[in-house]
Parts: structure tokens; C-alpha cells; sequence
């Protein structure tokens, strides 16, 4: 896929995956518009980029109206979108009896609605700039954890399944309708970014400090590797990517153990509990 002259749509763009897609964009020719709640780091992945290739956007994905007005000030600033990347989300670690339902709010506002408003928003663009030749792409980032689900992480799969199957129907759609279009979900495994310092945790300090711990040492993916492999996907029209060893041995044990995945997981928290 040819990305010169191509306008580029980033969501979370300050820092983990989006900054590196950001990056891996425009060092391909696209000219990106890169959205965050935080500026700062915004600042900081425009600074990284070649002069005049981003232009930032401080945008809240769990805001729709926020995002509508995006979507329209990206068109007016740079012409129609024909790349968007839905890819703010955060993390809550609770149990689902613990857990608040502002917590609850919280994350769902941003890892479904995020996503959502930001196909809706940018989807007449993407199909205005798209060709049956040059198709406009959609992607929008789930987890492994939209395949499988594990214990004290079901806001967080519940919102990664959301996006998985809202993905995979409009995928559908698109190609029912004869859009030129073609819409992606990625199921990255753990990936090494700060996206766990900005969690919220029903955990007390030292128990959440152990999360975070594990999370990194089970991180096998650098950000800048995802990007790469998320752009690879797209350039194959793959409607699933997996990203990194353990994206794919989640997607593996998903396939072959099917619902019995669960009984299992459960028995190894049980025994972890005891230890």
C-alpha cells in the first residue's frame, strides 16, 4: 500500500502504540493527524516525526460530540481521512464484584465508545477518499483479550470483545455494500508501553505494584515491532491481526481449547490465590 498523499487518523496518539504507528506513518509518506487527551505527549510524538507531517488534535475518544467535531476539523485542516486508527484504550484491573460502576463507566466510555464514535465520525471520509483500487482502512485495536478472557480483567475484555465484534460486522458490511473500504481488528498481546501506569485498580498499592511488575516482564513486544506488524496486516487486508507471540498463542489456545479455556484459567487463579 502506497502511503503518500494519504491522510492518517491516530487515536492515543502521545505515546505507546499510537505514537509508534504515528511514527511508522509518516516516515511512510502519510500526513497524520494525531489525537490525545494528553499534550504533552502529543508534543512529544509531533517533536519525533519529520517537520509538518503531524498535526496534533487534543481530542477525549469517550467525549462522541468531541469526536464528531474532530472528524470535521480534520477534514477542514487536511482533507478527507483515508487511513484512521482507533487506538486510545485503558486498562482496569478489578474484580467485577469490586469493581465501581464509575471505574466501569470510565473504561468502557473510552475502549468502546472511543472506538465507535470514531468509525462513525470518520467512516463517510474514509469511504468518500477510498477506491475500489485504492481502498481507505479502517483498524481498530482490540487485545488478545478479545479472544480469551482472564480473571480481574473483565471490564477490559469486555470492552476488547465489544470492539471485536463491532469490527468484524462492519468488515462485513462493507464488503455486502461494495464500499471501498476494509475495516481491521488487532489482538496485540502485551506490549511494551506505560500503558499500565495510567490504570486504575480496584488492588490495594502492593498488590497493583505486582500487577504492574508481571505486565512488564510478560511485555515481549516492543511498540515501534506492533506498529510495524498492524501495518504489515493492513498492507495483506487481514480482517484479524495478531500481534506479537503471545497475540498468536492466545489466538492458538482460543481455537483449540475453545470454552475450556476458562475452566482452566480459573483453576490456575485458584492455586495462584493459595500461594
Amino acid at each position: 500500500m502506497k502511503y503518500e498523499d494519504r491522510i492518517a487518523v491516530v487515536t492515543g496518539a502521545g505515546s505507546g502504540i499510537g505514537r509508534a504507528l504515528t511514527l511508522a506513518l509518516t516516515r511512510r509518506g502519510a500526513q497524520v493527524a494525531a489525537a490525545d487527551i494528553d499534550t504533552a505527549g502529543l508534543a512529544q510524538t509531533e517533536s519525533a516525526c519529520r517537520p509538518g507531517a503531524v498535526t496534533t488534535y487534543r481530542v477525549d475518544v469517550a467525549d462522541r460530540a468531541a469526536v464528531l467535531a474532530f472528524a470535521d476539523q480534520v477534514k477542514r485542516d487536511l482533507g478527507p481521512a483515508s487511513l484512521v486508527f482507533n487506538n486510545a484504550g485503558v486498562d482496569l484491573v478489578a474484580g467485577i464484584a469490586e469493581m465501581s460502576w464509575d471505574d466501569f463507566d470510565w473504561l468502557t466510555g473510552i475502549n468502546i465508545g472511543g472506538v465507535i464514535s470514531g468509525t462513525k465520525a470518520f467512516l463517510p471520509q474514509l469511504i468518500e477518499s477510498g477506491r475500489p483500487d485504492r481502498p481507505a482502512r479502517l483498524v481498530n485495536i482490540s487485545s488478545a483479550f478479545g479472544l480469551i478472557a482472564v480473571p480481574y480483567q473483565g471490564a477490559y475484555a469486555t470492552s476488547k470483545f465489544a470492539v471485536r465484534g463491532f469490527t468484524e460486522t462492519l468488515r462485513q458490511e462493507l464488503i455486502i455494500d461494495d464500499r471501498p473500504v476494509t475495516a481491521h481488528c488487532v489482538h496485540p498481546g502485551v506490549i511494551r508501553t506505560n500503558f499500565n501506569a495510567n490504570m486504575r485498580t480496584s488492588l490495594d498499592e502492593d498488590e497493583a505494584g505486582r500487577f504492574r511488575r508481571v505486565a512488564d516482564r510478560a511485555a515481549l513486544t516492543g511498540a515501534e515491532k506492533a506498529a510495524d506488524a498492524i501495518l504489515r496486516g493492513v498492507d495483506k487486508n487481514r480482517g484479524r491481526i495478531l500481534v506479537g507471540p503471545d497475540g498468536y498463542a492466545v489466538a492458538a489456545m482460543a481455537r483449540l481449547l475453545g470454552a475450556r479455556y476458562s475452566a482452566i484459567f480459573a483453576r490456575l487463579g485458584k492455586l495462584q490465590a493459595r500461594n
